[in-house]
């Protein structure tokens, strides 16, 4: 890896740190292509895979009195459809439409907050929403590194305090990226070059962290909600000009 390599890889790794274990937000969602500005975007999601899920480690552990672990549950089941559908589509599904379409329900999330008069009058998720959510999750995380966004939504809708947040979505996710660490396993794409990059990046995964603990204890919770929709919203916008890009520039 060189000196440039990491450099951005350090930088992609602090963002992601801070805001996967202190906001559980969008900014984690640039991790991949920004360490795609050096090499290919493959080869970034598997340097970055063992990354996130050391995360989501520290993460479910700081928060491990706040998870809910009844949605973690319901989520579950459409996660591993997502997965499924995934690994046998992973040559074949366009990641482009799927940036799109995966976008468009993050700001139909984020337009649903916008509209409400106030938080309670968002309707909780029924279970057919949470069944399409995490089955897009899974499938877009396995196939576009894309996942977050559905989960976020309907976590946000759930009216979680910022832990219970922060805590349910840093464990769901540390069972995806597992699930997903074996599916690239058994598609070859691991090797010890890649872990060992992996490794020399342990530093900027424990910085981003602890800033992101630091920041969760100061944002009140009505800030919180309102940069967790923020972010959202970024993570929405990005995909779509990500996904977009290939067709405009066609």
């Amino acid at each position: 890896m060189t000196l440039e390599t990491y450099l951005v890889a350090a930088l992609a790794v602090v963002l992601t740190g801070i805001s996967k274990s202190g906001f559980a937000g969008g900014l984690g969602i640039l991790g991949v292509p920004l360490v795609a500005l050096t090499m290919s975007p493959q080869a970034a999601a598997v340097l970055l895979l063992p990354i996130l899920i050391g995360i989501d480690i520290l993460s479910v552990w700081r928060y491990r009195r706040a998870w809910q672990i009844r949605i973690i549950v319901a989520l579950l089941p459409g996660a591993a459809l997502g997965i499924g559908l995934g690994m046998m589509g992973y040559s074949r599904i366009d990641p482009d439409l799927l940036r799109v379409a995966i976008g468009i329900m993050a700001l139909c999330f984020v337009l649903r907050f916008a509209l409400a008069k106030k938080p309670a009058d968002q309707p909780h998720p029924s279970w057919a929403s949470v069944l399409v959510a995490s089955a897009a999750s899974g499938f877009a995380g396995f196939v576009a590194h894309a996942g977050g966004p559905p989960i976020k939504g309907t976590l946000l809708r759930a009216g979680l305090d910022k832990s219970a947040f922060v805590g349910t979505n840093a464990f769901f996710f540390f069972l995806l990226n597992v699930t997903k660490g074996v599916g690239y396993f058994a598609l070859g794409l691991f090797s010890i070059e890649s872990a060992l990059a992996s490794a020399l990046l342990l530093p900027c995964l424990v910085a981003g962290v602890g800033l992101g603990f630091a920041l969760h204890k100061r944002v009140p919770q009505a800030t919180f909600t309102a940069l967790a929709h923020g972010l959202l919203a970024v993570a929405g916008i990005y995909l779509l000009l990500v996904g977009g890009a290939s067709y405009w520039g066609a």
